[in-house]
């Protein structure tokens, strides 16, 4: 059966590659499972076909010979589960991949996100420049964290694997920020994943979408 995801129509990041889906196409891609993209506009997030794939009005959801999912971190470890070269076959190097998809989602992504929504949305308000540093030092000491446990290794459990895949996503929200200047082997790490030939398709095709929706608006 056909696997069947949805994709904001028109992305807020510009083709960035930074919606939520970027993780799952590019998981798709490393499984080299096709897909198809069902693009939902913003009005028709909120509305009852997608709130029943997705209830909290959201992208991305899956969608497979019956099964619907939401939440990017659990489509991700369901596709990495049915497909090969996203989790180690040894038992312990597969259950420590796996807990790095919920660390980069549960411990990583919280302050990388209210670090950088306050950079886009709170910049003329009044608590802005006391508060910033606050949420870049909660940063630091994760990436800092992160840094340590990569070490000088190319990616977190040996080989690449889907926890990579999601930490990489995570981390590429800061991309635009200037921190990897002090974290040369993030940075580095954040390059290979980027370099992978699935994550150029993922990418690609991301893009298209937002220079379609450009094309078509403008």
């Amino acid at each position: 059966m056909t696997i069947t995801i949805s994709a904001f129509a028109q992305s807020p990041d510009r083709g960035q590659g930074l919606a939520r889906d970027m993780g799952v196409r590019w998981a798709l891609e490393e499984a080299g499972l096709p897909y198809e993209v069902r693009l939902v506009s913003f009005a028709a997030m909120k509305e009852a076909p997608h709130l029943a794939h997705q209830p909290f009005g959201q992208i991305p959801s899956y969608e497979e010979d019956g099964l619907v999912l939401f939440e990017s971190g659990a489509i991700v470890l369901h596709i990495a589960e049915r497909g090969p070269g996203l989790l180690p076959d040894e038992p312990h190097a597969r259950a420590r991949s796996i807990a790095w998809i919920f660390a980069a989602l549960s411990t990583l992504e919280p302050p990388v996100i209210e670090f950088t929504m306050a950079a886009l949305f709170e910049r003329d308000r009044p608590w802005y420049e006391a508060r910033q540093p606050l949420l870049e030092t909660r940063v630091r000491a994760r990436l800092g964290q992160l840094d340590s446990r990569l070490g000088n290794n190319d990616w977190l459990e040996g080989t690449f694997s889907a926890g990579d895949l999601m930490t990489i996503t995570v981390l590429r929200r800061l991309g635009s920020s200037g921190l990897f200047a002090d974290y040369p082997r993030l940075a580095a790490y954040i390059a290979r994943g980027e370099a992978r030939p699935a994550f150029q398709r993922a990418f690609a095709d991301q893009l298209a979408v937002f220079t379609r929706s450009q094309t078509a608006s403008g």
